[in-house]
């Protein structure tokens, strides 16, 4: 199979880059072909901007969705955005790999999505989106290095539950496209990391990606099936008994 993986930090000998290395190893190892996308050392542009449309005029005004969709038909976009598609679309899996920066990711890494994820792509112009889309049968998957203790991102740490904070990503980022999403691998107390620390989150790691095209993926609920047309709210009968917040878009398991 086909990996693609994009990681976002800009030191070289960082943890993010280890954990990185040693996924790649693994992958390889179990015979899987591999590319990386190290977006600091490529230099990656983050700003989204007129310049990534080949075909826009200068005096016209910008509407990124409505320019992207009508540069979608013939992929007028610049060459380094149509690199990165073409990864993605070759790749039967995408993995990000970032430390965890102000409850999101890097800048550098969202402004890999908000470039590379254009119409087409990231969405389709018309019909169902979440879980329908151009990704659909690819798998993705998070890691994640965080600073603070696993009990600060617990349902009662201070700064929210981890899975919260990385919904947008997963779901907004990942499901929309039509990845099925695997649960992230979170890696905490990453600045305090000893020796023996980083030999078990390797460990960790290796298990992850030798299971990465067998681990159920997060059951997201498909716009198609579980949503009104018109609203895109969940249908009644499923808002009735789902849970508030973020939860109640994942189905319950039986």
């Amino acid at each position: 199979m086909n990996v693609l993986i994009v990681s976002a930090h800009p030191g070289p000998a960082s943890l993010t880059n280890a954990l990185r290395d040693v996924a790649v190893e693994q992958l390889r190892a179990d015979g899987h072909e591999v590319r990386i996308s190290d977006l600091y050392a490529m230099n990656w542009k983050a700003a989204h901007d007129c310049d990534d449309f080949t075909a826009l005029s200068p005096d016209e005004p910008l509407s990124f969705p409505f320019a992207s969709m009508r540069a979608a038909d013939t992929r007028a976009f610049s060459d380094d955005i149509i690199a990165e598609q073409d990864k993605a679309l070759w790749a039967d899996a995408l993995i990000l790999a970032f430390p965890l920066w102000w409850f999101s990711m890097p800048a550098i890494l969202k402004g890999w999505i908000d470039r590379v994820w254009t119409a087409g792509v990231g969405y389709q112009i018309s019909g169902n989106r979440y879980g329908a889309g151009r990704m659909a049968g690819k798998r993705a998957m998070l890691m994640v290095m965080v600073g603070g203790g696993e009990s600060y991102f617990s349902d009662r740490g201070v700064n929210g539950p981890i899975d919260d904070l990385l919904f947008p990503i997963n779901h907004g980022c990942l499901y929309y496209p039509g990845y099925d999403v695997l649960p992230s691998y979170v890696l905490h107390k990453t600045d305090r990391l000893d020796e023996e620390g980083f030999k078990a989150a390797a460990q960790d790691v290796r298990d992850r990606m030798r299971t990465l095209f067998t681990t159920a993926p997060i059951p997201y609920r498909p716009q198609a099936e579980d949503y009104t047309e018109r609203k895109f709210e969940l249908k009644e009968d499923i808002a009735a008994t789902a849970p508030p917040g973020f939860a109640g878009h994942i189905r319950q398991q039986p």
